[in-house]
């Protein structure tokens, strides 16, 4: 199917710290799982790297740690986040404004989609928790051979909607969606709602930096988009 033509980009979303308050609850779990396995981590080690993929930041970490040679079973480590994870969504909450600017995008037929390194039934529980307009693109990690910091989330997103990937607002909380979306070129812009600090997220090459959707919903036009009628 051919591009669409528009003078309107697309915008494509990380989901936890960008539309979900969650970030915090993945450290936490994330923090748990280490103390069982002996590895004694700060938290602040853990939030740094939320956004990339859990064997990537896994064995990061490892590294920083002097524990490279230790033998872990990744695909374990990662079914027993998720599971432990998965008891701490309902309480989870839309961080301010995320619903109504998925809403405002949609009405004026902005091309928007859900890019998260979550796996499909991980993001599928996650999205219970946000009012997402009909036929909402989603691309979640296990769909793509390389998660971020890799741009191959945002790629496939820019796909599903028939955009080029250089006609695309990216969305996100961390330097590693920034990173992610410097690569193919598409414009990024950050969110405060992740924990990041405002300059080092436009160290990372972040255009604009906003505090949450909320912020971001009021000042559209700065990004070329249709901004709220009042």
């Amino acid at each position: 199917m051919p591009k669409r033509k528009s003078e309107l980009p697309a915008v494509l979303f990380d989901l936890d710290g960008t539309l979900l308050d969650s970030v915090y609850e993945h450290v936490a779990v994330w923090w748990d799982i280490f103390r069982a396995q002996h590895i004694r981590v700060a938290r602040w080690k853990i939030h740094r790297r939320v956004g990339m993929s859990g064997k990537s930041f896994i064995k990061e970490l490892l590294r920083e740690l002097g524990q490279a040679d230790k033998k872990l079973d990744l695909d374990k480590l990662e079914e027993i986040h998720d599971a432990k994870f998965a008891r701490a969504v309902p309480k989870l909450q839309p961080l301010p404004g995320a619903n109504e600017l998925l809403a405002h995008l949609h009405k004026n037929r902005i091309p928007i989609a859900i890019a998260t390194t979550g796996n499909r039934k991980q993001t599928s529980l996650l999205l219970k928790r946000l009012r997402l307009p009909k036929e909402m693109v989603v691309v979640t990690g296990d769909q793509v051979e390389k998660a971020k910091p890799a741009p191959d989330i945002f790629l496939a997103a820019a796909v599903k909607l028939h955009v080029d990937i250089t006609d695309c607002i990216v969305v996100g909380d961390s330097v590693w969606d920034v990173l992610a979306a410097g690569r193919k070129r598409a414009l990024p812009v950050s969110l405060l709602s992740g924990g990041y600090g405002g300059d080092e997220l436009e160290r990372a090459g972040a255009f604009r930096v906003y505090d949450d959707p909320a912020d971001m919903l009021q000042h559209l036009e700065q990004l070329g988009l249709p901004g709220l009628d009042k």
